[in-house]
């Protein structure tokens, strides 16, 4: 990286790529990385050859700086960024709490060659918090990871032996009839309210292992 001028107007900046990556892997297919990242940002973006050059406001180009090398990273590692990649990148700069790269280190747990991380600065402050403190509360709309987030750290936990069992409880809104009333045993009776629980433990460990646990009382 070399850094051609800087003023205080504009600030100018030049990323080349190692040999090892092609641009195509940091712009994407038919550009769409490289427009994502253009909507966000008033700099002006040139790619040529092997070079990204930046230049406009300071803050900016530093922020560009960093999503672009970040990229590049994750290029040299095999895993070209996507679009996806590229709008976490940008919000995540954004507030300015999290580098993307902090995200994608953050490896919760893996199963099956699959990593689950969190992926936005929500996300990545909720894992946080429940690292930190004894009881956490997460608040947020339906399809934000809390639940999904929540089961990868206690299945982690349980995996290191940092705890010995794992107890799931959510609360029974009854729908105009008594549980005791429905047929069944209680696991049954209970069972559907707890279901989105046993979705995320099933998707993050071997179902049959995961059975083995319930039935012995690990996971209650």
């Amino acid at each position: 990286m070399s850094n051609d001028s800087i003023s205080t107007d504009e600030t100018q900046i030049t990323l080349t790529l190692p040999e090892r990556v092609g641009m195509e892997q940091i712009v994407g297919p038919s550009d769409c990385v490289l427009r994502e990242v253009k909507r966000a940002f008033s700099a002006r973006i040139t790619v040529r050859g092997d070079t990204i050059a930046l230049s406009g406001d300071a803050a900016e180009v530093q922020s560009l700086t960093a999503l672009f090398s970040d990229f590049i990273k994750m290029a040299a590692a095999g895993s070209d960024p996507t679009i996806d990649d590229a709008r976490r990148a940008v919000e995540l700069l954004r507030q300015g709490e999290f580098a993307p790269s902090i995200l994608r280190e953050d490896i919760l747990l893996t199963y099956r060659g699959r990593a689950i991380r969190p992926k936005t600065a929500g996300q990545k402050r909720y894992v946080d918090a429940i690292r930190e403190n004894t009881v956490t509360f997460g608040i947020g709309p339906a399809g934000t990871g809390k639940t999904y987030l929540a089961m990868a750290m206690a299945v982690a936990a349980l995996k290191r032996k940092e705890v010995n069992r794992i107890i799931l409880t959510r609360p029974v809104v009854e729908a105009g009839e008594n549980l005791g009333f429905l047929p069944g045993t209680l696991t049954e009776k209970v069972d559907p309210y707890i279901r989105p629980l046993y979705d995320a433990l099933f998707d993050m460990t071997d179902m049959e292992r995961a059975r083995e646990l319930i039935e012995g009382g690990v996971i209650e």
